[in-house]
Order: structure tokens, then C-alpha cells, then sequence
């Protein structure tokens, strides 16, 4: 189980174990926005329902993002978790196929390791295309990789339910829950009317 945090502007900060999010709404710290009604959790003095949402009592001032580095996880998710050469989902890999980075351009004929140089492959193609340039092998990306939207890649890697994703998208607006269907596409259509 998990909660989603929002800061005391709706800003979405986190997301957080039951348990924690719990102490702030006993501390009085936070307010639960919204429950899962089939959970209750009950002391000796108290019971109280089992929050999915909850805001912050003060504002907490959060830093100016900085820009994400290239990692293979946040890659992976820019990339749908598909191979960007054969177009294979990971769960579609056979045994001892994986995903991996790839530069398009290789780091052995001066590219970079950016965001616009990588993109996601599986074993297969990635020992393929080796260290040859796209050209070269006739291998290419069906788009031009690009960074990321920030709050974008950071929701995309969490799990997130209908009720939470509504919240996301109240803050960031609707194109970045559009987004996050393509990383969720068990998110209910019904998160947009939101």
C-alpha cells in the first residue's frame, strides 16, 4: 500500500508508505484528501481509514529540479520499456534477453552519453548494432531520442493508482497524465475527467 503526498499547494511530492503517511495525519502534519474505504486501521483510542491522498498542513518548499541524469531506469521508462530497434515490450524478451542502454551514435566515434544519444535496446539488437553507427548497420531509432519531461520520468516509475493520478494531473495538467498512461495503460480513462 501506498500514499500519495501532496504538498499544502497540491503539489505532488512523493509517494509514501501507508504507515508514514498515517504518523503525519495522527501528528496533525497532514489531511487525508482521499481513502481506500475497505482499509481501516485501529489502536486502543482511534480509528482511521486508510489514506491514498494526503496533503500537507504547511508548505514545504521543495528545490528547483535539477536535470535528471541518464539512468537506465528512467531511460527505460522514457522509452515505454520497449527495444527502440525490434519494438519488443521486456515482457516479450526471451530467456537471457534483457534491456540495455545504446548510444546511437557510440561513445567510441565521439558520442555522448546524453539524453539524445541513448535509447533503449534489448540484448539482441544491442549486440547487433555492436559499435557501428545506424547508418552503418542499417539500425534506427523510430524517433530522434530527446530528454524527457521532468515530471513526466518521475511519476513514471512509481506506482500510481486512478485516485492518485488525478491528483497529478489537477497540478501538471492533462498532458503529463496523457504521458503517464503510456508508462500505466491500466490507468482508468476516467483519471482525465478529473
Amino acid at each position: 500500500m501506498s500514499c500519495l503526498a501532496l504538498n499544502a499547494s497540491f503539489e505532488p511530492l512523493t509517494i509514501l508508505p501507508v504507515e508514514r503517511a498515517l504518523r503525519l495525519v495522527i501528528d496533525a502534519k497532514a489531511e487525508i484528501l482521499e481513502i481506500d474505504a475497505r482499509k481501516v486501521f485501529r489502536s486502543q483510542w482511534q480509528e482511521l481509514p486508510c489514506p491514498v491522498v494526503i496533503r500537507l498542513a504547511r508548505f514545504v518548499h521543495v528545490p528547483r529540479r535539477f536535470r535528471r541524469q541518464v539512468t537506465n531506469t528512467f531511460l527505460f521508462a522514457r522509452d515505454s520499456y520497449r527495444c527502440q530497434y525490434c519494438n519488443r515490450h521486456r515482457s516479450h524478451l526471451r530467456d537471457r534477453e534483457f534491456l540495455t542502454r545504446d548510444h546511437v551514435i557510440p561513445l567510441s566515434s565521439g558520442g555522448e552519453n546524453c539524453w539524445k544519444n541513448v535509447v533503449t535496446a534489448c540484448s539482441t539488437c544491442n549486440n547487433r548494432k555492436a559499435n557501428h553507427l545506424p547508418a552503418e548497420c542499417g539500425m534506427f531509432p523510430p524517433r530522434t531520442p530527446t530528454e524527457p519531461n521532468h515530471v513526466e520520468l518521475v511519476w513514471a516509475v512509481r506506482r500510481i493508482t486512478d485516485v492518485q493520478a488525478k491528483y497529478i494531473a489537477l497540478f501538471y495538467g492533462e498532458d503529463v497524465l496523457r504521458a503517464l498512461r503510456r508508462h500505466h495503460p491500466d490507468l482508468d480513462q476516467g483519471a482525465v475527467a478529473a
